[in-house]
């Protein structure tokens, strides 16, 4: 199995969508990251985002965001509801699948000192990273937040960071570490009375007293008293027995549950374990969840289907696939370009096609699967009855409906797949020179799965009674076959050209 780290970092800001869209951009830059969410807080001013991938690349990524938000947020102009000490306040490591917490501490400590030493940045380790007991602990990291610790990192040693300068920039200070899964879990209350919040939050926290394992604070957001949270172990304080603990509390102050939200992503497994404690199930087996049964169908391969002898996926399923790859490739390019100074005058428009090209990767993924449910209809309308006149005339219309449908699944490809192509020609144009075989690739796939899609719709044109209908798929084909043909001589030329290849 493939060794795989999730990176949580949280950043300053929750207002700004041009300045997210491009941290976001930095992480997705990195071949091997996927982005699985990003949660933004306006009361808070604050955004979490979560992304996963192979341990080197995840500290790629984070290095890149960390980077990237230094660049745009300026701590000496942020106001938010929530305790922040830089741009890039925290960046957690999580080990996932086939990774160890020791390993994540490595990648954590190494990305502290690269961000000290390339950024300027003062880093702070904290949980499994931490090299003092007092710094396990975030909150006693964050002690005073960014003006307090502005005040005081260059004259107090114990605020002195892990690594880099005794002095605070615009980004503010960020802090490193490894930890295991953490739930942030709000609860909010039907009142506005922030401090009816603030006694719940002191008497659920474990610093207080309370549940081991949760962190809270009493907030005030959308006019609304909010008790936040953060499930450090979810396996030994479940969701639930949190969620009881502050009803009990709100019930003293006459004050009841209005909502909760989760902010960011959360186990599978801890909200089994929350259904079958409100449940009183005895015992919840995971065969038991309908789900994981369907998870390990989705499991075979697509070419396990393509391979296995049935009428579906076919064809137009495998143009889809290529179609996607093609886009897929031509995303990877523009992201191996993004954030390089090398490029920095096509940034822009890199990022553009890489917006285009995941857009028409997320249409042609769908048409992978819409391609054998249309066809499936096409094989269900060959089996109807045609035993009276009534029968064949309902058979004949339905099989004209199917194979309209059919048609319609594999021209879409086609179309989808023409504009990736020229995506492919413009990214070779302007992208990486190191991946420049790649857009080519790319390119080439891309003229395969017109060409094959058009195969598809071609087939089914030749049994359509309606004649007109057929004789316009052929010509917007044809379109897009000379059209295809023409972007492939640019691509060959660029590929000469630019990388000297062919």
């Amino acid at each position: 199995m493939m060794k795989l780290v999730e990176c949580v970092p949280n950043f300053s800001e929750g207002r700004k969508a041009e300045v997210l869209d491009a941290i976001a951009a930095s992480i997705e830059s990195v071949p091997g990251v996927r982005l699985l969410d990003r949660h933004s807080d306006v009361d808070h001013n604050r955004t979490v985002i979560t992304f996963i991938g192979p341990p080197k690349a995840a500290a790629e990524a984070a290095y890149a965001c960390v980077s990237k938000a230094a660049e745009l947020i300026d701590l000496d102009a942020h106001e938010g509801q929530h305790p922040r000490l830089g741009a890039t306040d925290v960046v957690p490591f999580v080990p996932i699948q086939e990774v160890t917490m020791e390993e994540c501490v490595v990648l954590a400590r190494e990305l502290g000192q690269r961000v000290a030493h390339e950024l300027g940045i003062p880093v702070y380790l904290y949980e499994a990273a931490a090299t003092r007991p007092d710094r396990v602990n975030l909150a006693d990291i964050r002690r005073g937040e960014y003006e307090g610790l502005k005040a005081s990192i260059a004259n107090d040693p114990d605020r002195a960071p892990d690594f880099g300068p005794k002095k605070l920039g615009p980004a503010g200070a960020t802090v490193v570490g490894a930890r295991k899964p953490l739930i942030a879990f709000n609860v909010n209350l039907t009142t506005d009375d922030v401090e009816v919040a603030k006694q719940i939050a002191k008497r659920v926290r474990h610093s207080d007293g309370g549940l081991a394992y949760v962190k809270a604070l009493g907030l005030l957001v959308d006019g609304r008293a909010q008790v936040s949270m953060n499930l450090t172990d979810f396996a030994r304080t479940s969701i639930y027995r949190v969620v009881e603990m502050v009803r009990v509390e709100a019930d003293r102050f006459g004050v009841e549950i209005h909502s909760s939200e989760l902010v960011g992503l959360i186990p599978q497994a801890a909200l089994i374990d929350t259904a079958a404690g409100y449940l009183q199930l005895d015992k919840l087996l995971p065969e038991q969840i309908i789900e994981s049964h369907l998870v390990a169908l989705e499991e075979r391969s697509f070419l396990d289907r393509l391979a296995e002898g049935t009428p579906t996926p076919g064809g137009g399923s495998a143009a889809a696939q290529a179609g996607a790859m093609a886009a897929a490739l031509v995303a990877m390019v523009g992201r191996l370009t993004v954030g390089k100074k090398k490029y920095k005058d096509v940034e822009h428009r890199a990022l553009a096609i890489v917006q285009k090209a995941e857009t028409l990767r997320g249409g042609l993924e769908a048409a992978v699967v819409e391609d054998a449910q249309a066809f499936d209809n096409v094989m269900k309308a060959l089996s109807m009855p045609r035993d009276t006149s009534e029968e064949t005339a309902a058979r004949a219309e339905a099989l004209e409906l199917a194979t309209v449908r059919a048609s319609d699944v594999p021209l879409q490809v086609a179309r989808s797949s023409a504009e990736v192509l020229g995506l492919a020609a413009e990214i070779l144009a302007i992208g990486n020179r190191n991946a420049l075989s790649d857009a080519g690739v790319a390119g080439r796939l891309a003229t395969a799965a017109v060409l094959s899609a058009s195969l598809n719709v071609k087939a089914n044109a030749s049994g359509l009674t309606d004649r007109k209908l057929a004789a316009r798929w052929l010509e917007e084909l044809r379109k897009l076959e000379d059209l295809s043909e023409e972007k492939r001589i640019e691509i060959r030329g660029l590929l000469k050209d630019r990388a000297e290849i062919l």
